[in-house]
């Protein structure tokens, strides 16, 4: 079973309206304090998690990474080599905006050890970044993917499409500009207007509408063509990669293997346990200092709910589920991972794909992804199932 670790720093320097991750903005980070806090979590999730492989990678989530002193991101990759050890071909990835401020950090980071970026470019034109409340215009983060792509072995970074007002003709020539660039991969989401933001409000208020439905389809099957004729198909519903530059970390998440997060608000699935961290900032610090772990939750998951929490992350991959080693794991029936009469029904439709044992989602299939889930796998196992991700990209 693979072994991933996160790292969840919790700060940015504003918060985006379309942000529901946990980020917080502070007008001071107590850096030392940090680093001593972040370093007893780990050591105490080593102890309860136990050592049965080295790291095959490391996600620095947020918040915004970037903004960490490179001396304490080396302290922290030397502290998990020390705890854990690491696989030969370690991935060890670090999120960040692409402005003048953290692009000054890049050479240091690199020296820190981190090989891989993943950059919140957004957006490749100075209004949409203002709609998008960014701090960066389009030149300086173009600067500072240059910069990256010259210090980090593998370098991807992040496009929101499917904006108000945005024509199908414009996201054409967005991502042909994205793609010019050559990353080995891209994460390109559709907004969406998520619960408790700011756009949910302003949307609310009638500031402005999302784009509509059948908008959102056809940006997403260009979306979808285009990448696969430049040699980045999507691998994930929202990510695109050079066949050997997926992220490694994240395919963890979605092959439904163990993780371990740590930082405020962080997430972790090991060993048929799952675990929370408070989310805010202050509380999980009070819990670290307290007891050594700012875990709030640490919950047995049965095997039908893991069993549906794998389907459901496996089914987002191109390369779907393998039904008999779900049965095999998690000691189900294949007929309990899914409702075979709907699956051969939505097969003839040319929604889902069968090869032996196993399960995939066609082309066609992906852009109705949500819906189809929840026809296939059966009700009581998605009722179960209490899935989050953490730092996708």
């Amino acid at each position: 079973m693979a072994r991933a670790l996160y790292i969840h720093w919790p700060f940015c320097l504003a918060k985006c309206p379309y942000c529901d991750f946990n980020s917080h903005v502070r007008d001071k980070v107590e850096h030392e304090h940090w680093k001593t806090a972040l370093v007893s979590e780990m050591r105490r999730e080593r102890e309860i998690s136990g050592h049965d492989g080295a790291l095959s990678s490391i996600f620095f989530g947020g918040g915004t990474p970037s903004l960490m002193p490179p001396a304490l991101v080396s302290h922290l990759i030397d502290t998990a080599q020390d705890l854990w050890g690491f696989a030969p071909d370690i991935e060890i990835t670090l999120e960040g905006n692409p402005s003048s401020i953290e692009a000054a950090n890049y050479t240091a980071l690199a020296s820190a050890g981190i090989n891989r970026v993943s950059l919140g470019v957004q957006a490749l034109d100075d209004e949409t970044l203002r709609f998008l409340g960014r701090l960066h215009d389009a030149r300086e983060a173009l600067d500072a993917l240059e910069i990256a792509q010259g210090l980090f072995s593998r370098v991807s970074f992040d496009l929101i499409y499917a904006r108000p007002g945005q024509t199908l003709d414009g996201w054409r020539a967005e991502l042909e500009q994205a793609l010019a660039y050559g990353t080995g991969h891209l994460s390109l989401y559709q907004l969406t207007i998520e619960p408790g933001t700011r756009f949910e409000t302003m949307v609310r208020k009638g500031q402005f509408a999302p784009l509509d439905e059948d908008a959102c389809a056809d940006m997403f099957a260009l979306t979808r063509e285009m990448t696969a004729n430049a040699g980045l198909p999507a691998y994930e519903i929202s990510n695109h990669a050079r066949p050997g530059e997926e992220s490694r970390h994240n395919l963890t998440y979605w092959r439904y293997q163990d993780y371990c997060g740590i930082g405020p608000g962080a997430h972790g699935r090991r060993g048929g346990v799952a675990t929370t961290r408070h989310r805010k900032p202050e509380n999980w610090l009070d819990a670290v200092a307290a007891r050594g772990d700012g875990i709030n939750e640490t919950r047995d998951l049965g095997l039908r709910e893991q069993a549906s929490e794998a389907m459901l992350m496996g089914l987002r991959l191109a390369e779907g589920v393998n039904l008999a080693a779900l049965s095999t794991r998690f000691g189900l029936p294949q007929e309990a991972l899914h409702d075979p009469r709907k699956v051969a029904f939505y097969e003839t439709q040319g929604l889902l794909w069968r090869q032996g044992e196993v399960l995939g989602v066609t082309e066609a299939g992906m852009a109705l992804l949500d819906g189809l889930l929840g026809e296939i796998v059966p009700a009581d196992l998605v009722e179960s199932a209490d899935l989050v991700e953490s730092g996708l990209s």
